[in-house]
């Protein structure tokens, strides 16, 4: 699973508590308790009370004006598109006023992740118009945008309607490109007219914007496409695909096809594979240079990290292999140029163009370094690297993605620091004016601005680097996560008592955690619970060869390392080792439940919607993920026995420590049945247990009420099952099953 789901909705809202509640001005001495019964002012509904993610950043090709995404939990968790207009008497508090229509959610279903459900355009016009794929009946829109303001007044155009096809939901679209010359939307279909996953079909289509349906086939036979991107002069089309099993992080191909004058592919001419086709690297996010023509891409071929390359003088060079030879890494590093944990939503860019010169801006972080850098290549052919910048020199956020530049050289970002909500900067460092100075503005924050955080409840995370065991012979000895120690201003623990202990499972598992504030850990550790996020191996982040590890041995080196990781910080005095507890979402799910099984090191566990089941997994979840097991275990059902052996449900005889289960009943990837038949097995068993199924959920939790439910009943659970137990203020009880039993 990917971290977008609850990890990416908490870590993009805000920890929020009224600057009174917070009582700044009061000076007294901190108060003993013990750990995991502080009072905290960052509490469940004050996460999701006025916290917004914010992502989809773009600049109006006519207007210049910033447009982006929020997610609003308490509205359900839709995604609406704003723009930016703070003197509008409409605007939030966030100076942005809503384009996208009331009732509306911009939001896509291709791969069940989605990605890119969006684009802005007008470029070739006078007024700006959005396209959008619509969350309920997953068909497109296009809406005309106002010079100034929100949205328009009049509903908008149905691309396609009924009379094009009569059922919602039978196409998905995503990753939207527009060709407006030809008057168009270039998108990734996946057709559900068959709903079984061998039978959903994937192709790069061109969709009509007049309302008339019309849509037309550009790429097909692949199973999977992503990121079709047209050249500037609108006469070739890029796209990424790949076959089962691959995954997009294991092996892809870049493709490019070139158009006629109706921009369709010239007839007898096969596509062009520019990069991939050894079928073993993962090639992803191609992007043309506006300036030069050139086709941009980011591969992990040539040394294992996702590095930026670049197809030489491609303006000029007809389209044929020999593109494939003048594609050269165009800054070899051992870092990525991808962003984090690409390949899960469609439409991620690591990179970006500069409005005006054309240069290449990417977002990284360089070894050793905790913060981003801003590394700046000139748009001219020779890409020679002119700038670097950073916090430290530059005035740049801690971390920083996301990047949208204008016309006069201003950059656009999504900012983030481990100790503040992160937001929306404005940075002039590449304004060709004396505003270059200046550091980088928050233009609109995650959290409202009347609300806040203080400090003194906020704990700071280190990156740590821990041994770990590798009884399956990776050839990987350490793994790392970041340490949360709990922090409380108004709270001191009693002498000599050691905290407990999360230890947090990333999801994915081919993904990886990071240290942007993230309000759900400080929920743990402002209320006296230490926490560790591991990124155990499989991570992305960390080169090929360490994501590599996990191959074959999913259930095996994932349980290993979020075991080491509660040891060594035991062993280190960080924590109780009679209180060490565990939690993870999907994946993190599968190895939270795989560490409770199969090891005796946790006391107890809590799975968000995880994998009990690898072989129920297998046969019944969507197209994306249904071969991704293949690399992870083995092939199925070939390898069933590998399958049982590493799913929980098979190993309850082993399991003896409380397991919470919090499940969406409307979960297309792991099925709530999963989650039902696990609650079954410890209840015959008699071990403390709950499950709690959130109507309305699928993979991950969106709305406001169940955000707030599964971190309460969470925290509950554990102040009840783990010994010494503890009291922890304002969280609402509720029934666990076997619990009388146990005591």
């Amino acid at each position: 699973w990917m971290r977008v789901c609850l990890a990416l909705a908490l870590a993009a809202a805000s920890a929020l508590s009224k600057p009174s509640h917070l009582g700044r001005a009061r000076v007294h001495m901190a108060s003993t308790a013990p750990y995991g019964s502080w009072a905290s002012p960052i509490t469940a509904s004050f996460i999701t009370e006025a916290g917004v993610g914010l992502g989809g950043l773009c600049v109006g090709p006519v207007s210049g004006d910033l447009f982006w995404v929020e997610r609003r939990p308490k509205e359900g968790g839709r995604s609406v598109v704003c723009r930016r207009a703070p003197n509008d008497p409409a605007a939030s508090e966030r100076g942005g006023v809503d384009v996208t229509p009331a009732g509306s959610n911009v939001r896509t279903r291709v791969h069940e992740y989605g990605g890119l459900a969006h684009v802005i355009g007008g470029a070739s016009a006078s007024a700006e118009f959005i396209v959008y794929a619509n969350f309920a009946d997953q068909r497109l829109y296009r809406l005309d945008v106002p010079a100034s303001g929100g949205g328009d007044a009049r509903p908008p155009l149905e691309l396609t309607p009924e009379s094009a096809y009569a059922e919602d939901a039978r196409y998905r679209f995503a990753d939207l490109c527009l060709d407006e010359p030809r008057n168009r939307v270039l998108c990734v279909r996946e057709d559900h007219t068959d709903p079984r996953p061998a039978h959903v079909v994937n192709e790069v289509v061109a969709v009509a914007l007049d309302g008339s349906g019309a849509m037309e086939v550009l790429a097909s036979g692949a199973d999977f496409y992503a990121a079709p991107r047209l050249s500037p002069d609108g006469t070739k089309l890029a796209y990424v695909s790949w076959q089962h099993p691959s995954m997009p992080w294991d092996a892809t191909a870049l493709s490019v096809v070139q158009l006629d004058a109706a921009g369709r592919p010239e007839q007898g001419r096969a596509p062009t594979v520019v990069a991939g086709a050894s079928g073993k690297a993962s090639v992803l996010q191609p992007a043309w240079s506006p300036r030069t023509g050139e086709l941009f891409f980011v591969s992990d071929e040539q040394n294992g990290f996702w590095n930026l390359f670049c197809v030489r003088n491609a303006r000029s060079t007809p389209l044929g292999p020999q593109w494939a030879a003048q594609a050269e890494n165009v800054l070899p590093m051992e870092l990525d140029f991808s962003g984090p944990a690409p390949g899960w939503a469609l439409g991620q860019q690591g990179y970006a163009f500069a409005r005006g010169t054309g240069d290449v801006l990417a977002a990284v972080r360089l070894p050793g370094e905790a913060t981003s850098t801003l590394l700046v290549l000139d748009g001219g052919e020779g890409h020679a690297r002119s700038s670097m910048h950073s916090m430290a020199e530059g005035g740049l956020p801690f971390g920083f993605g996301g990047l949208a530049s204008r016309d006069d050289g201003t950059l656009f970002m999504l900012g983030t620091s481990p100790e503040l909500p992160g937001g929306i900067f404005e940075w002039a460092g590449l304004a060709r004016t004396g505003a270059r100075e200046a550091g980088a503005v928050l233009l609109a924050s995650s959290m409202l601005p009347s609300l806040s955080v203080d400090a003194r409840y906020v704990s700071t995370p280190r990156l740590l680097n821990f041994p770990t065991t590798d009884e399956a012979g990776t050839g990987v000895r350490t793994a790392y996560g970041f340490f949360y120690a709990p922090t409380n201003g108004d709270f001191a623990a009693p002498p000599g008592e050691l905290p407990p202990l999360l230890v947090k499972a990333h999801g994915g598992p081919t993904a990886c955690t990071g240290s942007s504030f993230n309000p759900a850990i400080q929920f743990w550790t402002s209320r006296g619970f230490a926490v560790m996020d591991v990124d155990y191996r499989g991570s992305t982040g960390y080169g090929r060869a360490y994501r590599s590890a996990l191959a074959g041995n999913w259930g095996i080196v994932d349980v290993e390392d979020v075991c080491a990781a509660a040891t060594y910080l035991a062993e280190q005095g960080l924590a109780d080792a009679r209180r060490l507890c565990i939690d993870g979402g999907s994946a993190g799910g599968f190895t939270t439940l795989g560490a409770l099984a199969f090891k005796n090191v946790f006391a107890a566990g809590c799975s968000l919607y995880g994998v009990a089941d690898c072989s129920a997994l297998a046969a019944d979840t969507h197209k994306f993920e249904s071969r991704y097991l293949d690399g992870l275990i083995g092939k199925y059902p070939e390898d069933k026995e590998k399958y049982d052996a590493r799913s929980a449900l098979f190993s309850t005889s082993t399991l003896s420590c409380p397991v919470l289960l919090l499940q969406g009943d409307e979960d297309k990837i792991v099925p709530p049945n999963q989650a039902e038949t696990m609650h079954k097995s410890l209840i015959d068993k008699r071990i403390p247990t709950a499950l709690k199924l959130y109507k309305g959920e699928q993979h991950g939790f969106r709305k406001a009420e169940n955000i707030q439910d599964a971190l309460n009943s969470e925290l509950f659970f554990f102040s009840q099952v783990l010994r010494p137990s503890f009291e922890p203020p304002g969280v609402p009880a509720f029934p666990i099953d076997n619990l009388a039993t146990s005591s």
